[in-house]
This record gives structure tokens, C-alpha cells and sequence, in this order.
């Protein structure tokens, strides 16, 4: 790896000027070719540690081999790395000379799920979950957001003469659970390090590899978890006459909250109300006492979720009301924020990405999953997160012709194409982080 290293600095010490002159706007295309040249010949080592993360995923704050990887990829390129920030989360500092701080993020965990890919380095481990084993699986893309966020730090130590400042490469725990970003903040993450100045993530995303999606603004949803628990009188199923049916009440709930989003907001503002779990009874000739729910509510804007909440807890106690039964527990957690993508930090990335990708680097509405990215730029750092694709195109456009479109997010068929995903995440990653640093030494 070293020997990678030294190579990089030296082919961009021979390029530097041609690359990037003294305040002059950036040569992409010749950048782009630095970095796909540089990509290419370290991605034996990429894919290998892509693999072994994908094979051995850990679940949220519990990921404590996935980040001592990283953290020893990090050293052996002349990081300063400090662990356990937010309980399993890390950070890498490069300093190389006067310049602002630039962030740059990836996920640790996995999630509570079985991978039915089939792939050879599929994951088969499992681990603890809310008091259960469970199979583990990187069904969302942390582990090709890793592998790009490795490759994007060497390929910026190897371009060392092109940008001055500091790199700031965080990976962040438990961001399928929205707490790991809190957590390192609450554990001094701008105060025990500088506050950086820029923040950019990704995210990959089932669409053609080789494609970017990017957004101004609102960029993913609000998310709350709900929890309801419907109380009733348990008895016998022959004689319901005698029992207050929670499980009629919850099913009553569930269909009609669907009204509030239907009938009470706005039609053309977004808002889901989803229930993922129902627990309730033992066998089927026992009407039980008891039945709880939980589900999860994704809002864009602030008066959206306040309405749904309001709607939410009335349609709750009007269902137990209609069945005599007593009032329900109601408890909505508060999630995620809203991703907010800085239209100045957008503006100059999109001008750099645009000239390397071409009419592959398109705008795109908001996304409805949640991210707690969103809780970097609530703190002050102006950020951008962008999609990348995973998908090969010709399978991609099949599948969407036949009508079945192929598996995505939290699927456990979810199967990226490892090199050219990551070789897009390296390639797109670095030049957003030059961008940032051009701007500023340019004094725009």
C-alpha cells in the first residue's frame, strides 16, 4: 500500500500543473483520468476489502471489527485516526497544509435481515437483535460506501498537490437505527476536532452503475418511529360477545389512519404512514388483551408531520373509543431529519460532476428514505449527499421493461456490481471534495 501511495504522489506530482493551474478552473477531464488510472490499479485491494466487509457485516454500535479495518486502511495512508467517537464510530484527519476542512462520511452497520443473493461472498452471519439472533446483511450499500470512502482518501493522498486544507473522514455507526451521527456529535465530534467547513456523503441506490442522482434542498424525509399499544378483554374466541378485541382495534386503526394522509394533508405534499410489525395473541381460539403496533412515518416538511401526528393519535382513540375500550398508548420518537443539500455546495460540485459524467449526473426528486447525514448540517456544516448507482444497465433496463424491476434498499436480493459502482463513488466522491477545495482557494 505504501508503495501505491508514493506511486500516486509522484504521478500527481508530474501532472500538477496540467491538472490544476494556479487559480484557474479545474482540467476534469485530465483529473478524471488521474483518478480512474489511480482506481484501477489499487482495486485489487478495494474489492478485497469490499468483500470481507460484505461477507462480515455487524449491526448498529456493535461495529467493532468493521471499523478496526478501516482504521488500520487509514493509518497505513498517514491518517491520524482516533476510535470509538460515538461509541464504535471513528475519525481520520489528514492535515496538509492551510485550507479549509472537508468531511467525508461513510456507515459502519448492516442490518437485522437474511442475504438471499446466492452471491460467493454472501454474508451468512448473524448476530443479537432486540434480544433475538438474526441473520445480518449490507442490504443497504454501507459496505460499497466504505470501500469508496477508502478509495476516495488514497486517491486524495496521491493528488496531495493539488488541494491544500484538511480531510476529516469520519465513519459513522449506526445510521440504519438514525443515531450514530448524534452520537459522535454528542461525543465532541466539532469540538474534540475542527468543525469542518463542507460535509459530502453518499449513497448507492438501485439504478444503472455509472449514473449519479443528485438534489438542492430537501434530499431525503423526516423520519418518526410509532408505537401504539391497543388494550382490550381477553376471553375466548368462541365468545367475543364477552372480550374487547384489540386486534379488531388495531386493524381498524391501521386502515383508517390512511385517511389522514388521503383526506386531511395537502395531496401534493408527501407523507407515508407505514406499520412494519404487529405483535399480538398466542394461538387462534384466544382473543388476546393486548396488541401493539409499529410503524414509521416519513414527512418532507415540518407542518406535514405535525398534522400527521395530530391525525395519528385522534384516529387512535377514536378506534378504541368505537370498542368501549380503554384509551391507547401512543409514543412517536423522533427520527431523522430531513437531509438539507446547500445550494452553494451543490452549485460547485454540480459544475465539476456534470463535466466528468455528463447527462449521467441528473437532479432528482427528494428521496422518502431517511438519513441522519441531515443531523451534520443541523449542526452548521454546509453538505451535499449524492446517489450512486449499482445496477448493471442492460439487466437494469430489462427488468424494468419485463415489469420487475430489480431488487433494491433493504431487499435481501440487493446485489451491487462491485467495481464499477465503486469506481463511480471514488471518481464522483474525490472530484466533489476538489471542487470544495478549489472554490475556497480561489476565494469563491
Amino acid at each position: 500500500m505504501k508503495h501505491l501511495v508514493k506511486s500516486l504522489l509522484l504521478s500527481s506530482a508530474l501532472c500538477a500543473f496540467t491538472l490544476w493551474p494556479a487559480h484557474a478552473e479545474l482540467n476534469v477531464p485530465a483529473l478524471k483520468a488521474a483518478i480512474e488510472k489511480s482506481f484501477e490499479a489499487d482495486y485489487p485491494k478495494l474489492d478485497a476489502l469490499y468483500k470481507d466487509i460484505h461477507a462480515h457485516p455487524e449491526l448498529a454500535f456493535q461495529e467493532v471489527k468493521t471499523a478496526a479495518k478501516l482504521a488500520a486502511e487509514m493509518r497505513a495512508l498517514g491518517f491520524e485516526v482516533t476510535e470509538q467517537v460515538g461509541k464504535t464510530g471513528l475519525v481520520a484527519i489528514y492535515k496538509n497544509g492551510d485550507g479549509p476542512t472537508i468531511l467525508v462520511r461513510t456507515e459502519l452497520d448492516a442490518l437485522p435481515m437474511e442475504e438471499k443473493t446466492g452471491l460467493p461472498y454472501a454474508s451468512q452471519d448473524k448476530a443479537v437483535f432486540g434480544g433475538k439472533e438474526s441473520f445480518v446483511a449490507h442490504s443497504c450499500g454501507h459496505d460499497i460506501h466504505m470501500a469508496s470512502w477508502v478509495g476516495t482518501a488514497k486517491t486524495l493522498l496521491g493528488l496531495k498537490d493539488q488541494w491544500k486544507g484538511t480531510l476529516m473522514f469520519i465513519a459513522q455507526p449506526a445510521e440504519e437505527i438514525v443515531r450514530g451521527a448524534k452520537a459522535m456529535l454528542d461525543d465532541g465530534l466539532f469540538t474534540r476536532f475542527q468543525k469542518p467547513d463542507f460535509a459530502f456523503a453518499l449513497h448507492a441506490g438501485g439504478f444503472p452503475h455509472g449514473n449519479l442522482a443528485y438534489r438542492v434542498g430537501v434530499g431525503s424525509s423526516i423520519a418518526d418511529g410509532l408505537y401504539i399499544k391497543f388494550r382490550g378483554r381477553g376471553g375466548h374466541g368462541a365468545m367475543p360477545q364477552a372480550t374487547i378485541d384489540p386486534i379488531m382495534i388495531a386493524a381498524r386503526f391501521i386502515v383508517d389512519v390512511q385517511s389522514v394522509i388521503s383526506r386531511e394533508k395537502d395531496p401534493t405534499e408527501f407523507a407515508v404512514v407505514s406499520i412494519g410489525a404487529i405483535q399480538s395473541g398466542t394461538v387462534g381460539n384466544i382473543i388476546p388483551d393486548e396488541a401493539t403496533l409499529q410503524g414509521t412515518i416519513r414527512t418532507f416538511k415540518p407542518q406535514v408531520r405535525a398534522k400527521l401526528h395530530a391525525g395519528i393519535e385522534r384516529v387512535a382513540k377514536a378506534a378504541a373509543a368505537m370498542s368501549d375500550a380503554p384509551a391507547p398508548e401512543i409514543r412517536i420518537a423522533e427520527g431523522a431529519k430531513a437531509v438539507m443539500n446547500d445550494p452553494a455546495v451543490v452549485a460547485t460540485a454540480e459544475k465539476v460532476l456534470k463535466a466528468a459524467f455528463g447527462d449521467k449526473f441528473r437532479i432528482s426528486p427528494p428521496g422518502t428514505p431517511s438519513e441522519d447525514f441531515s443531523e451534520f448540517a443541523y449542526a452548521g456544516v454546509p453538505s451535499m449527499m449524492f446517489n450512486i448507482g449499482v445496477h448493471d444497465p442492460e439487466q437494469w433496463a430489462a427488468a424494468n421493461k419485463s415489469g420487475t424491476p430489480m431488487p433494491g434498499n433493504h431487499s435481501p436480493l440487493f446485489a451491487p456490481v462491485p467495481k464499477p459502482t465503486i469506481q463511480t463513488g471514488v471518481t464522483a466522491m474525490t472530484l466533489a471534495v476538489l471542487s470544495a477545495f478549489d472554490q475556497h482557494a480561489r476565494g469563491k
